[in-house]
């Protein structure tokens, strides 16, 4: 009987080391199985996260190219306008000038007619008075001359006198052309005499 226990002892001792072994044989797969599930679930976020980023990567180089598009849209938009300004900037001024073309066309087949000097006078007048008008509503005004002392920045000196008095000095004493400002700034400087 010693001898079956012994036989069974050692049975038993045998399927113990028999179990150890697949124990510490199937612990490292165990490990190793859930090393893997580990870096399957991070392996997967990182690609998610690398599709993702090339997703927002391609929506940030579409809105870029969409903004280029508008910019230079917008450039070219504001060139052509700034093209048309230019080349037709005087238009209003123009159609504010032809009346005064026209009243002075009725005046020359007046003039051939006419024997009365003083109503023809009196036309060019009307004339005259209705195109200064249009050019103050552009904005166009004459530099007065009279009696003002010279100014560089308004005044063109083209000759210098002597002043019939002491008064007289550095001021204009006759105009020879008339000057003229445009919005407060010198389009024509007025030719001017000068006394010294």
């Amino acid at each position: 009987m010693t001898e079956k226990m012994n036989e069974t002892n050692e049975e038993e001792l045998l399927k113990e080391e028999e179990q150890q072994t697949q124990d510490t044989e199937k612990a490292p797969e165990t490990e190793a199985q859930a090393e893997d599930k580990e870096e399957t679930p991070k392996e997967s976020t990182v690609e998610e996260q690398l599709e993702k980023a090339r997703e927002e990567i391609s929506e940030l180089n579409d809105s870029l190219l969409r903004k280029m598009a508008e910019f230079d849209n917008y450039r070219k938009r504001t060139l052509k306008e700034k093209t048309e300004l230019i080349l037709n900037g005087g238009e209003k001024t123009i159609t504010a000038i032809l009346p005064v073309l026209d009243d002075m066309e009725r005046a020359m087949k007046n003039m051939q007619t006419a024997t009365d000097v003083a109503a023809v006078l009196e036309g060019v007048e009307l004339i005259y008075k209705k195109f200064i008008s249009i050019l103050e509503h552009q904005g166009v005004k004459a530099i007065d001359t009279k009696d003002a002392d010279f100014n560089v920045d308004l005044h063109e000196a083209i000759a210098q006198l002597p002043a019939p008095n002491s008064e007289m000095k550095g001021k204009i004493i006759d105009c020879t052309l008339t000057g003229y400002t445009m919005n407060e700034k010198v389009i024509r400087h007025a030719q001017v005499v000068v006394g010294v």
